[in-house]
């Protein structure tokens, strides 16, 4: 325990993480594995984290959410598993700040489609994300970008609903 602390510690992510694995394998039922599934949420989050990306402001919301995806299915494990740990609290905060992050990624991959003229992949995507995070703040954008690429195909009838949506929810039109 002590060394998956110390390669989290010293961002060696690769290194905490197989060891962490090793753990998991080794000692499927010691009183301490909510520990591990914790950090290995925590594990996951820190490819995802640069310390220049942090200091110059750079949005990363573009970039692969592999290790996001990870870390937010690791913090749903102490979750569903261990309710009553010490980490749940600290893991449905990170979960909250994880479902934004990929929120915010199929949202600029559903802008990228839109601008190259993908139309159906841009409203899909949109879908996608009202579908799967429909507490998220990216849910207006998302309809936005729906509403767009249907009048861009000429489909009437559901850029009519996606505008019925946004204006019950968003007050827009």
């Amino acid at each position: 325990l002590d060394l998956i602390y110390a390669y989290y510690k010293t961002a060696d992510s690769a290194h905490a993480l197989a060891n962490i694995d090793r753990f998991l394998r080794i000692n499927p039922t010691h009183k301490d594995v909510d520990y591990v599934y914790y950090m290995r949420g925590l594990s996951n989050m820190q490819p995802d984290t640069n310390f220049f990306h942090t200091l110059f402001r750079i949005d990363r919301a573009d970039r692969d959410p592999s290790y996001a995806r990870q870390a937010f299915r690791d913090f749903k494990t102490v979750l569903t598993k261990f309710p009553q740990s010490g980490y749940a609290p600290d893991a449905r905060a990170r979960m909250i700040a994880l479902r934004e992050r990929l929120a915010k990624y199929d949202l600029s991959v559903a802008d990228y489609y839109y601008r190259r003229g993908a139309w159906v992949a841009a409203a899909n995507r949109g879908k996608m994300i009202l579908e799967n995070y429909s507490d998220s703040e990216k849910v207006e954008p998302a309809l936005e970008i729906m509403i767009k690429s249907y009048d861009a195909l000429g489909l009437k009838a559901p850029a009519a609903n996606a505008r019925q949506v946004l204006t019950a929810n968003f007050g827009k039109e």
